[in-house]
């Protein structure tokens, strides 16, 4: 091998030991990277549990909020129930009636 192809050798020896310790830092990035988005996600389901209780908690101090859980437990939800049953039957029955 003459001077010049050992030059382009060591360039491109050097360039390719470059890019793979730069992927091996990126890739060790990305991992951390992935183990702190699922801290936060936690976190974040946490907090939403939390302003859940606060918001269910207000709504039942209120006047209307109270009212207004009374009259969906009392008479919607039931009405619902009564309808999510009968589209059941009807399902298992084929669609005859």
């Amino acid at each position: 091998m003459n001077v010049a192809e050992w030059i382009l050798v060591a360039i491109l020896s050097i360039t390719l030991f470059v890019f793979l310790i730069v992927g091996i830092v990126l890739f060790i990035k990305l991992i951390d990277l992935s183990k702190e988005t699922k801290e936060v996600v936690k976190e974040s389901k946490d907090i939403a549990r939390n302003a859940n209780g606060i918001v269910s908690n207000v709504k039942g101090m209120t006047s209307i909020g109270g009212t207004m859980e009374m009259f969906v437990d009392k008479y919607i939800n039931p009405k619902l129930k009564e309808k999510i049953k009968e589209k059941k039957e009807e399902s298992k029955d084929g669609g005859k009636k």
